[in-house]
């Protein structure tokens, strides 16, 4: 059943909150439905994201209508846009009226317009595929994730069940609305009954914290770099009283700023809850409960519920024993289809069978908490000794360098902002012991990063 056929329940509350204005879910079924009456069902359409109203309303009218969209920023570059749109061709685009696009105009509504585009006689798509998403950290590659109605709906309610949404939280965007994370947030509200605060301002705006008080939002997420960016902010100073809860996800957070926001929230009474998740795993796979933030910080935690997390060896042997390194995998109902790459694959059936190979490296502790160490392809061999680029990384932080790791087995290249380039190379000989031959330090004058806030560790390739 498709996530929004419920809404109907809620009728009066409020569903969504913009500077200018709100809505009640009746007006959003109203709305929405208004939009899937123009679209075909079991079409293709692409969503042209952005935390507005109709960017909302839109997608909500193509999930109760059967269509699948393809959720795209509409930041995207022009060229990628052309390449997506010739791949999967879709019969429909739902996207702001000053985004431009082919295709003849069907209808208007807060600012966003419906196209139709002439595409026909297409391939079938499978009758459980729900939604397309791209890859986390993806710009240059036409990989779609393929989702079903089941894995949204369980991982929504799982989400809504350990973050105990009710319905009079208030959620704030902070994040993109085709970003996995960010569509999670907006979708376990829109669930529950809550409401969402609709922004594009970012939280380094004054605006977003008017908005924040005048609208008495309760929660809002944030990748590793928002937090970093919010203790530059002195957040935890902040007067904010309609707020409960702060969540973290999209990558590993560091275990001293981990503890720094954990330790800060509780004194205030509130929760920090820190996640972890993969658009593979529709969102989430694991979180650490509010009452652990502090003891367990630098944790992904535990599975979140009806999920479950294993470690297992390089020969496939299940790691039975706490303190062991070994490749985390996860199952459960929110294991999505697998990858598409064209439209035909969209026709494809589960490849996955309910088990996704997290490619991250883990350890369980004796409390059954598991802690991240590294990727599984983000080790090299150097000289017969295994480095891990993400602890390098870990190092030169801690010494004030802004720097990220690529390299090969027996060369390891570091690509950094600071001018000291050689004090880099001292540094790292130093504290890692690595052969100075072994390593190259380049300058750069900008780390890429996706617009989630993580490292596009492809394009330094």
């Amino acid at each position: 059943m498709p996530i929004f056929d419920q809404l109907e329940r809620y009728d009066g509350a409020v569903a969504l909150i913009t500077e200018n204005g709100e809505i009640t879910y009746k007006e959003l079924i109203e709305k929405a439905d208004m939009v899937g009456g123009f679209l075909a069902e079991r079409s293709l359409a692409f969503c042209v994201c952005s935390n507005r109203m109709g960017a909302v309303i839109g997608y909500v009218g193509m999930l109760r209508k059967r269509v699948v969209p393809v959720m795209v920023n509409f930041a995207i570059d022009k060229d990628l846009f052309a390449q997506l749109f010739n791949i999967y061709r879709p019969q429909f685009i739902w996207q702001p009226a000053d985004f431009e696009s082919e295709g003849g105009t069907l209808f208007h509504m807060d600012g966003y317009e419906l196209k139709k585009t002439g595409f026909s006689d297409l391939p079938k798509m499978a009758d459980d595929l729900a939604l397309l998403l791209t890859t986390s950290g993806s710009t240059g590659s036409p990989k779609l994730v393929r989702q079903t109605y089941e894995n949204i709906n369980a991982n929504t309610v799982s989400i809504m069940e350990y973050l105990g949404i009710e319905q009079s939280e208030r959620a704030i965007t902070t994040l993109p609305m085709n970003y996995t994370y960010g569509l999670s947030i907006i979708q376990s509200h829109l669930y529950a009954g809550a409401s969402i605060v609709l922004t594009e301002k970012s939280f380094m705006q004054r605006e977003f914290w008017n908005l924040f008080r005048k609208s008495e939002a309760t929660s809002f997420g944030g990748v590793p770099y928002t937090y970093e960016m919010l203790k530059r902010l002195h957040f935890l100073q902040m007067d904010l009283p309609s707020l409960h809860y702060i969540t973290q996800a999209g990558g590993k957070l560091e275990r001293d700023l981990h503890l720094e926001f954990a330790e800060g929230m509780r004194k205030m009474g509130k929760r920090f809850i820190v996640m972890y998740g993969a658009t593979e795993a529709t969102a989430r796979m694991a979180y650490v409960p509010a009452e652990f933030a502090v003891e367990k910080a630098g944790s992904i935690g535990i599975a979140i519920p009806g999920g479950r997390l294993e470690l297992q060896d390089e020969s496939g042997t299940q790691i039975t024993q706490s303190g062991i390194v070994g490749e985390l995998i996860y199952y459960g109902p929110n294991v999505t289809l697998g990858y598409a790459e064209s439209r035909e694959d969209l026709a494809n059936g589960d490849e996955r069978h309910g088990r996704l190979e997290t490619g991250d490296m883990a350890m369980r502790d004796a409390d059954g908490f598991f802690y991240v160490v590294g990727r599984k392809n983000r080790f090299l061999k150097i000289y017969g000794n295994r480095v891990n680029l993400m602890e390098v990384e870990q190092i030169l932080k801690k010494n004030g360098f802004e720097a990220v790791c690529v390299g090969k087995d027996d060369h390891m290249r570091i690509y950094t902002t600071n001018r000291e380039t050689e004090r880099l190379r001292d540094y790292i000989a130093e504290k890692t012991r690595i052969n100075r031959t072994a390593f190259t330090v380049i300058r750069i004058d900008a780390i890429p990063r996706s617009e989630s806030g993580k490292v596009l560790y492809s394009e330094l390739q």
